[in-house]
Order: structure tokens, then C-alpha cells, then sequence
């Protein structure tokens, strides 16, 4: 055994034993405390903050913060020290005793938490003007999927687009894709025809003659209402 690790079990040992003497009833959750410890299962995220993997469950970890442990153990264990919150104080313990020569080599090391990696940039998006509780207001919607765009714009105007004529308000603009090409605006909402199978108002097709419905079902298939 290297005289890193040997420094490293003892200063643990020291410190497992003296918890032991100051509240005997801990006795069994020390020494599984000690466990996690030395199989590297506990990750020092911050100073209040921490994770301890689980004894029996591979795949499952608890998260500490300011002392408080998620287990079950933890409301009932003396002094609210379950074996998780032991662990835990004994890594920040040792890493405290030893020299930073020796700190250099310990299985638990404080992480820094990545960023979160930016949203991509929607490739669609509309603008409408809707009236909601008798107030003028603007929404824009963005999605990935053109389709999918309009159908959520149908249902926004269904639901709040009808003007004080009461007919239903068209979109101001619509962008789409990374291309930079601009769909000229579709006619009064009021013109359309509706899907026969209430889908909302049709779109006309840009293919053939007619409108066809935007909807698409579960399977991934669109609706055949024309």
C-alpha cells in the first residue's frame, strides 16, 4: 500500500472513530460512510453541496445540500447523521487534515458543474396580434418543425384570434427556415375551408390546386382532410 493511501484510510479511520465515541449509536452507518468514502462514491459539488451514491442501488445517487440528505434513513438516523451526511463530512474532513501533497491523490474531488449548452435557434416563427381579456397583445411562436408551427398557430387564433368583427386575425409575418425564405402571408383566416375532421382551417397547397390540413397524427402521418 503507498504511504498516500496508508495517510489517506488512517486520517478516515481517526476520524470515523472518534465520530463513534462522541455518539455510539451511530455504529453501522460509519462504517458504511467509510465505504462510500473509499470507493469514490461521493462528488463534492460545492461547499454546501454534494452527491453520495447509493449502497444498493449502482444507479442511484443522493443529493445533500446545506446537510440535508434525500434518503429515507436520514429523518431517523441519530443527530439526523445518516450514513450519506457521514460520508460526506469525512471526505471534506480528510481533505482538510491531509497535506495538499497527499489531497492531490484522494479518490474525491470537488467538479465544477458544466454550462448548459445554448438552445438552437428556431427554424421557423410567427407573429400574431390577438386580443385576450379585451387587451391588444402580440405572441411569437418558434418551433423547429414548419408544420408543427402552424397548427400551433391555429390553435392560438381559434382560441383567442377573433378581432371586434369577429372574424379571425391573421398572422403579421411569418419566417421559416435557415434559408431565409419568406412564405407570402396566407389569406383571411375567415376564407379558409375547415379540415372535416376538426383540425381547423386548411392551408393551401403551393403543389396543385386546393388546400390540404397541416395536422399530423400520432404514427407521424398527416391528415388526408381536403
Amino acid at each position: 500500500m503507498s504511504t498516500t493511501r496508508q495517510q489517506y484510510r488512517e486520517v478516515l479511520a481517526s476520524l470515523a472513530t472518534k465520530t463513534l465515541t462522541k455518539i455510539p449509536t451511530l455504529n453501522g452507518r460509519t462504517e458504511k460512510a467509510c465505504r462510500l468514502v473509499l470507493q469514490g462514491d461521493v462528488t463534492l459539488l460545492d461547499p454546501t453541496t454534494a452527491e453520495v451514491g447509493s449502497l444498493t442501488d449502482p444507479g442511484k445517487h443522493y443529493r445533500l445540500e446545506r446537510g440535508v440528505c434525500e434518503c429515507r434513513d436520514y429523518a431517523q438516523a441519530p443527530e439526523h447523521l445518516c450514513a450519506h451526511r457521514l460520508a460526506v463530512g469525512f471526505a471534506r474532513k480528510v481533505q482538510e487534515l491531509l497535506p495538499p501533497a497527499v489531497e492531490s491523490a484522494l479518490e474525491v474531488h470537488p467538479v465544477s458543474t458544466p454550462p448548459p449548452a445554448p438552445l438552437p435557434e428556431a427554424r421557423s416563427s410567427a407573429n400574431v396580434r390577438l386580443t385576450v381579456a379585451g387587451h391588444e397583445v402580440q405572441v411569437t411562436l418558434r418551433d423547429h418543425d414548419e408544420t408543427a408551427l402552424m397548427v400551433r398557430l391555429e390553435e392560438l387564433m381559434q382560441r383567442y384570434g377573433h378581432a371586434h368583427n369577429g372574424q379571425p386575425q391573421a398572422p403579421a409575418q411569418a419566417d421559416h427556415d435557415s434559408l431565409g425564405k419568406r412564405e407570402t402571408p396566407a389569406p383571411e383566416a375567415g376564407g379558409l375551408p375547415q379540415c372535416p375532421h376538426g383540425h381547423g382551417f386548411l392551408r393551401k397547397s403551393t403543389k396543385r390546386e386546393g388546400y390540404y390540413c397541416p395536422h399530423k397524427w400520432d404514427d407521424g402521418s398527416y391528415c388526408k382532410g381536403r
